[in-house]
């Protein structure tokens, strides 16, 4: 138990250094959230579509939309690459 006390103090400790700029952060990790509606709608497809798609249900889609959930894992990656290549939205559809 006090091991865990321990690496939690000096993870406090670590992370009002790096807020103070005494030391820089050794790993920063990054997530953009996507717009899932600005997404859906640049392709003009229903969210139902949309979710049949992309493996997904389309109260999931919904709740994306609605900003009550983040996308992750393999939705969040498809959705990048919708972005950055929406005719891949095409090519998803089929299956």
């Amino acid at each position: 138990m006090n091991s865990i006390f321990s690496d939690l103090e000096a993870s406090l400790l670590e992370a009002v250094d790096i807020k103070s700029g005494k030391v820089e952060a050794s790993k920063t990790s990054r997530y953009d959230v996507v717009d899932v509606r600005a997404i859906r709608a640049s392709l003009d497809v229903t969210q139902k579509d949309f979710a049949d798609a992309i493996g997904s249900s389309v109260d999931t889609v919904k709740s994306w939309e609605s900003k009550r959930r983040n996308p992750t894992g393999m939705a969040n990656k498809i959705l990048h690459m919708l972005i950055e290549k929406p005719s891949l939205y095409n090519e998803l559809s089929r299956y």
